[in-house]
Formats: structure tokens, C-alpha cells, sequence
């Protein structure tokens, strides 16, 4: 995967994850709710001033430095992956789409839209997904992939 696919998955994150909290908003009001799966799944509006869980509540210039923080160390160590770890660097993508937009709801808002609830979890957006995915590819890469160390290195 070369950086223009990163930079294609990353945007398309984005897009649909602003096109989707846009939509949310135009249609709902906050702490409305919307059965799609009655007290299974709903469409809940709600303006997460916190990160996960709702903390570290009203930190948005924190959370603004370390996405930032976090987007720039992506980009760069995305070059370093080599080729064949296409599943790290799919995931890095969709981590940096993911962060990317939640920055500009904290940037908008001072809020990050979430919408969907499920009733056992915190209610969450696109972007979370995206990031969700992006680690746990990330991690699946890292605990199952065979990656030479330097022992097998030295010895041919």
C-alpha cells in the first residue's frame, strides 16, 4: 500500500465520518434518540466533551495536540513499514482518518458528535471506528506476523 492509498483510505474516513455526524445533526437535536432496534441499537445524538468513556472531560486542546501529535508520527512512520505489512499500514490509515475526524468536531465544537449507541457501550461515531479497526489491526499484525529479528538477521 503506497502513501497515496494511505492518504485515499484516510480521507474517505473523513468524508464519512463528517458526512454522517453532519447528517446527525441536521435531523436531530442532542440527547435525542432514535430506536433503529428497540433498547438493542439507536440512533442517539450526543456531544462528547471527553475522549473514550466521557473522560478527561473539557481536555479538547489536549486531545487536539495529541491527535496532532499522533497523525504526524503516523505519516512518518508509515514510510518506515516495509510493503509487505500492507495490513499495519491499512490499519495506520484508518487510524489517522479516524483521529483526523474527531479533530475537526474538537476544532467545530469543542465536542465530538457520537451517535451510535448500542445501550452496553458508550455511545460512538465512524471515527472511532475507524480508529477501533486501525489498532486492532495494528496489534493483530504485530502479535501474529513473523517479523526476522536480529539474530536470523546476522546468521545468513
Amino acid at each position: 500500500m503506497s502513501i497515496l492509498v494511505f492518504g485515499v483510505i484516510s480521507v474517505a474516513v473523513i468524508i464519512f465520518d463528517q458526512w454522517s455526524k453532519q447528517y446527525v445533526q441536521s435531523h436531530m437535536l442532542p440527547g435525542m434518540s432514535i430506536p433503529v432496534v428497540d433498547n438493542i441499537f439507536h440512533i442517539t445524538y450526543v456531544l462528547n466533551p471527553g475522549a473514550a468513556f466521557g473522560i478527561l472531560e473539557n481536555q479538547q486542546m489536549l486531545f487536539i495536540v495529541i491527535a496532532l501529535i499522533m497523525l504526524g508520527l503516523t505519516v512518518y512512520f508509515f514510510k518506515q513499514i516495509p510493503h509487505k505489512f500492507r495490513l499495519i499500514r491499512l490499519g495506520l490509515s484508518l487510524l489517522a482518518g479516524g483521529a483526523v475526524g474527531n479533530v475537526i468536531d474538537r476544532v467545530q465544537t469543542g465536542y465530538v458528535i457520537d451517535f451510535f449507541d448500542f445501550r452496553i457501550w458508550p455511545v460512538f461515531n465512524v471515527a472511532d471506528i475507524a480508529i477501533v479497526t486501525g489498532v486492532s489491526c495494528v496489534i493483530y499484525t504485530l502479535i501474529f506476523m513473523s517479523f526476522p529479528n536480529e539474530n536470523q538477521e546476522k546468521s545468513r
